[in-house]
């Protein structure tokens, strides 16, 4: 009885890991994040996760602001990270949300700067095409 009672409950253990271990890939592993700026459209954010499935987010280009890469300190140590400010309705000039991008993947500063200076071309010429002309 002893024994029997032991190999249930190791069998029970070994079961709930595997479900655990189902779960964390499933929903909380990330392995692939990218970004996709379209100037007229918006901003795509995908996130891969290990099991294969993927979670895609789409902001739309009226709502941006601005992308800044923001630094924050986390166990006596810089870290940097790029966001999307997302434009107050009530208030042109405020910022109503900071979304957080590459959260899971945590690129280096160099990364970072490159991903930021791509995104700003696009904006940059998004911002160029609305102005009247003659206007710069």
């Amino acid at each position: 009885w002893f024994v029997l009672q032991n190999s249930m409950v190791l069998s029970a253990a070994i079961f709930l890991t595997l479900i655990g271990l189902i779960i964390y890939l499933h929903f909380v592993k990330i392995d692939q994040e990218s970004l996709l700026v379209i100037g007229s459209l918006g901003i795509q954010v995908t996130s891969s996760y290990a099991s294969g499935k993927e979670s895609t987010t789409f902001i739309e280009m009226s709502q941006v602001k601005d992308v800044v890469i923001n630094e924050a300190i986390h166990m006596q140590k810089v870290i940097y990270y790029l966001c999307i400010l997302l434009c107050d309705p009530q208030d042109p000039q405020g910022v109503s949300e900071i979304v957080p991008l590459f959260q899971s993947s945590k690129p280096r500063l160099d990364c970072l700067i490159e991903v930021y200076k791509s995104c700003h071309e696009i904006l940059d010429q998004r911002k160029t095409a609305s102005q009247p002309d003659g206007v710069k």
